[in-house]
């Protein structure tokens, strides 16, 4: 697994640049997720920049399992930054859903970012062309605390895959990879933003397949989860993809700790959209960050530093703080 060796090595020296700074003063904690997925790729990007733009900070980027434990660690003032799904945001900041009697506050909005795609993987020779394929098969759902494994486990049920009928683990993308393409698991499943570095670097290496969702589990997801949205991977998304993959989506959004002072994260803000097509070109996002949509839907209230920012380009911000 060489290049997944050499992605890994890519990304790591993208982190230490963004992180030294020299002669920087405060330092910001950005909490990221796996390495090979979107979240990971973002951070280093945006504090890359925003590290150049921004004087007297410096920028630390932090492993974490994803969406649920960026919440826990931007609740614990662990982190400072952090990205997370829409869905779960809302549920942690009021205390509902799988958070229920355990709210996690202490942080804000600072804007949507893209749609997750909810992605799952295998190889072409497996003769798995659906998700009704995945009976009997072991599968890694995403690691504990991730938003992925919230998808999945959302997905295979309101899909009648109960944990009688199939074998569930809970991988990072790099090792679900490799176990993919060693045999050792028959499926993955990922939620990032596309292109996922992690899956571009499997399709380079081996013949894989990604696997739609059929109009009927659509159907049942949105109308299960009003988080969710229709969304289709284009063919050629990823190398030997001849397909349009239908699947869905659920929104990312960057949020700030209650912490973080206004100067910072109006400046954060800034950058995230004075750079926002220098930021999808690096890492290979489907679509540029766009001002017209971040405070659309946001599930929480924004920071007033982003608020700032926004009543500055002339965006109504006053019903979200």
């Amino acid at each position: 697994m060489k290049l997944f060796k050499k992605a890994v090595c890519l990304t790591m020296v993208l982190c230490m640049t963004a992180v030294t700074g020299c002669g920087r003063l405060n330092s910001i904690r950005f909490g990221a997720a796996d390495i090979g997925g979107m979240y990971y790729t973002f951070a280093n990007t945006f504090t890359a920049i925003a590290s150049e733009q921004i004087d007297k900070s410096s920028f630390e980027v932090r492993n974490t399992a994803g969406s649920v434990a960026n919440l826990r660690l931007l609740s614990s003032r662990y982190i400072d930054l952090g990205i997370a799904q829409a869905d779960l945001i809302s549920d942690a900041y009021t205390g509902s859903g799988d958070f229920k009697d355990n709210a996690l506050t202490g942080y804000k909005a600072v804007a949507n970012l893209y749609t997750e795609a909810c992605q799952i993987v295998v190889m072409k020779d497996s003769g798995i062309e659906s998700v009704d394929d995945l009976q009997g098969k072991k599968i890694s759902i995403g690691e504990e605390e991730s938003g992925t494994k919230r998808n999945a486990e959302q997905i295979l049920s309101l899909s009648g895959l109960t944990s009688d009928i199939i074998e569930t683990v809970n991988y990072n993308y790099t090792e679900a990879a490799e176990k993919l393409s060693s045999g050792q698991i028959d499926a993955f499943f990922c939620t990032a933003g596309t292109r996922t570095t992690i899956i571009e670097e499997l399709a380079r290496q081996y013949d894989i397949r990604l696997i739609s969702l059929d109009d009927k589990c659509i159907s049942k997801l949105m109308s299960a989860f009003s988080y969710y949205s229709e969304y289709t991977i284009p063919a050629g998304t990823y190398t030997g993809q001849s397909d349009d993959i239908k699947t869905i989506g659920v929104k990312s959004v960057l949020l700030a700790s209650d912490k973080l002072s206004d100067t910072t994260v109006n400046q954060l803000t800034k950058v995230l959209f004075e750079h926002a097509k220098e930021i999808a070109y690096s890492t290979s996002l489907d679509s540029v960050i766009d001002i017209k949509e971040a405070v659309k839907g946001i599930p929480v209230p924004l920071h007033s530093g982003a608020a700032s920012y926004y009543e500055q380009q002339g965006i109504d911000t006053s019903s979200l703080r």
